[in-house]
């Protein structure tokens, strides 16, 4: 007979291997290239040592001159906090009892959950990696009340059943108050939700954010290369001017040359060298457009994780639709480590059980959590192109 106690037995032994593996590595094909590591973690916290510059006690002298003068290698120290990373399955329990006496069914009616949670996990986990940890998915440029549609500046960040919270844009959300997507027009850019929010939405200002997830989110490249920002991982980019990655901005047409110049600017200056590029799939359409115009062929190699891309002299091209349209990063993932307290896990209650009745409702649920947050050793080692228009 199926009971609590051999579905718990099931998630822990049987689904949270298989749901980690995919989580980390199939999630998305910049996630399978960077490292995990539960080093530099401390309490609650990432504390991590960065070399810059290089180390100074080197010179040439005369056959009996003074020796070089010791100039140790110069430091930083990035500190973040670890973010809270959540996803949760509900299971109903007219739905447990229906299968008791059915060991394939609860087996079908477990992959249905787990498959969702996997699915929602890998795309809210992908969206973080490019956002700027603000939780923000897009802005609201006006409202039709009468009909109940928004419309949205970028929906490359929604999907239906996603909840979300109306943020004023500038320091706080709107109200506590939830509401969840049912409808998207992705051509026309509207989208509906489940019921209208109590608050009126200020069409200048709001922004819908993932619900309880302002500012709770991991550092994406977004912050990373956010040229408005004054700090990164507590430290003043201000003065210390390796911490601003490579920008170019109206790039325009987008060519090899184009993308060698921003790979030779990172050899030359850091030493960093590119291992993957990631863009739009209409900046991908745009190369492609590029390489057949001189009958070139498109070669094609294979990633962790199953992926195909494209290759740039033997370097990975992937399009992600999290990127915006007119944007390429070029990227050194070896300068990127996710710095976990521990890879994902079941949340357990002081009797150590994972799936727990909500008071008050016939429904059980269980949470699985990650305790991590993104950090780039070398962000000047890094480029992003932007404006490729054709």
């Amino acid at each position: 007979m199926v009971t609590l106690k051999t579905a718990e037995n099931a998630l822990k032994t049987v689904y949270l291997g298989v749901v980690a593996n995919q989580l980390n590595v199939n999630a998305n094909p910049l996630l399978g290239k960077i490292k995990q590591s539960s080093t530099d973690v401390w309490g609650k916290e990432i504390r991590k040592l960065a070399p810059y510059g290089i180390n100074g006690g080197i010179g040439a002298g005369t056959e009996e001159g003074k020796l070089p003068t010791a100039a140790g290698n110069n430091y930083v120290q990035f500190v973040s906090e670890l973010k809270n990373l959540y996803g949760t399955i509900e299971i109903s329990d007219k739905a447990i009892r229906a299968s008791q006496n059915n060991a394939g069914a609860f087996v079908n009616l477990l992959n249905a959950e787990m498959e969702g949670l996997i699915k929602a996990s890998s795309f809210n986990f992908s969206r973080m990696l490019y956002g700027d940890g603000s939780g923000v998915l897009c802005s609201i440029p006006d409202v039709n009340v009468g009909t109940g549609e928004i419309y949205v500046d970028s929906v490359k960040n929604l999907m239906e059943g996603m909840v979300v919270q109306l943020y004023d844009g500038s320091s706080a959300l709107v109200s506590d108050e939830t509401a969840r997507i049912v409808f998207i027009d992705r051509a026309k850019k509207i989208i509906k939700l489940d019921h209208t929010f109590d608050s009126s939405i200020e069409t200048a200002t709001d922004k819908f954010v993932v619900q309880n997830s302002l500012n709770n989110e991991i550092t994406g490249l977004g912050k990373i290369f956010d040229t408005t920002a004054t700090t990164l991982y507590g430290v003043d980019k201000t003065k210390h001017n390796w911490l601003n990655p490579y920008v170019k901005t109206s790039v325009g047409t987008i060519s090899d040359s184009v993308m060698q110049e921003a790979i030779d600017t990172l050899d030359e200056v850091t030493g960093s060298t590119v291992d993957f590029i990631t863009c739009s799939s209409k900046v991908k359409r745009l190369y492609q457009e590029y390489l057949a115009s001189f009958r070139r062929n498109i070669d094609i190699m294979e990633l962790a994780g199953g992926y195909k891309a494209m290759s740039y002299n033997g370097i990975p091209v992937v399009s992600d639709r999290f990127i915006a349209d007119d944007t390429m990063y070029l990227l050194n993932t070896k300068d990127f480590t996710l710095h976990q307290l521990c890879d994902w896990q079941w949340l357990e209650g002081e009797d150590g059980r994972i799936i727990r009745q909500t008071t008050g409702y016939p429904v059980y649920t269980a949470t699985l959590v990650k305790y991590a947050d993104l950090i780039c050793d070398r962000p000047a080692g890094q480029a992003k192109l932007s404006g490729i228009t054709q």
